[in-house]
């Protein structure tokens, strides 16, 4: 007779099977061209295609505005819609969420759609179109994603855990892993902070001016060069500085998705402590040599990567709801 303990784990096990049984169902139920014929005479991958286009024509930050907004829905209880909800206590409302832009641009997708064929287009498969739009138009990977996600009905602000910033490797592995990530996809998944951006407020304690909580030290695995340029210039020491914006990657590559962001890391200029400790540990320095010498490694791992992400755990089929406003539910 099997013991009590060995019940619990054989119990725990079995609804850890589950979870990963529905995650699996609601991607197998993806489909490439899944809007193929269902909108009237309209192609809706190609209406999306030519409203982010205008859009990156006049401010092409949107791919990071995009990027930063899937990861954030994505990675809270997959991607479902549910950052786009307005109102008190959503997810939107949480504070790593506060500085997420591209709402707007989203809003223009639907509104164009609902035009064409009223209740069809989620809002979480728009997400994911123009992003992987924007980052085609910003030098990156053009890829395929399959569609046919739905809209969830629930939004809570007190559902949003992210990486820190001053994550370690391995705490910024441990985290990704949930999300069915390896190592390897990790560290390719932050290269999307080739065209990413910072406050100094995400710096000046961790890294400037009082690294490890000592007064006046500045991290030592930063070049001293770079760190005397964010000091003097971007960063200077007084509260003023701390809403100033600071690149992730070279200000002449920070609109570029390249791996740059990488290169940058081997020189010791990554900016937050998450980004140089994939350098600093040899458990994911390799990766970081792979993809710095090899741009269409990147690429193509960089692709794989954002379609994974847009995958999890997904609502197909019956599930949730097409919303016609992104905003708000039915």
């Amino acid at each position: 007779m099997a013991s009590p303990s060995a019940r619990i784990s054989a119990a725990a096990l079995m609804a850890m099977l589950a979870v990963l049984a529905l995650a699996a169902g609601g991607s197998a139920q993806l489909q490439y061209g899944f809007y193929k014929g269902k909108c009237n005479a309209s192609d809706v991958e190609a209406v999306i295609q030519g409203i982010v286009k205008v859009r990156f024509a006049r401010e092409n930050p949107i791919v990071a505005y995009l990027l930063r907004m899937q990861f954030h829905e994505c990675a809270v209880n997959g991607c479902d819609g549910g950052l786009l909800i307005d109102g008190p206590g959503t997810e939107k409302t949480a504070a790593p969420n506060l500085s997420v832009k591209g709402y707007d641009l989203i809003g223009a997708i639907k509104t164009a759609l609902e035009g064409r064929c009223p209740g069809v287009v989620s809002c979480s498969d728009i997400q994911i179109l123009a992003t992987r739009d924007a980052v085609a138009l910003a030098g990156g990977p053009a890829y395929a994603v399959r569609t046919g996600r739905r809209d969830r009905r629930q939004s809570r602000a007190s559902d949003v855990r992210l990486p820190a910033p001053d994550y370690t490797a391995a705490q910024a592995v441990a985290y990704y892993a949930r999300l069915g990530m390896n190592a390897f996809e990790t560290v390719a998944l932050l290269g999307a902070h080739t065209v990413g951006a910072t406050r100094c407020s995400a710096i000046k304690n961790s890294r400037l001016y009082r690294y490890g909580g000592k007064p006046g030290a500045t991290d030592p695995g930063m070049d001293p060069a770079t760190a005397s340029v964010y000091k003097k210039w971007v960063c200077p020491n007084v509260s003023s500085s701390d809403g100033n914006a600071v690149f992730l990657d070279d200000q002449w590559s920070a609109l570029k998705v390249d791996n740059h962001y990488y290169k940058n890391l081997q020189q010791k200029r990554g900016v937050l402590s998450v980004d140089q400790n994939l350098y600093s540990d040899g458990s994911t320095r390799w990766i970081v040599d792979q993809l710095a010498s090899n741009a269409a490694l990147f690429q193509s791992q960089f692709a794989k990567v954002l379609v994974k992400l847009g995958e999890v755990n997904v609502l197909t089929g019956v599930q949730g709801e097409i919303r016609k406003v992104c905003s708000r539910f039915n």
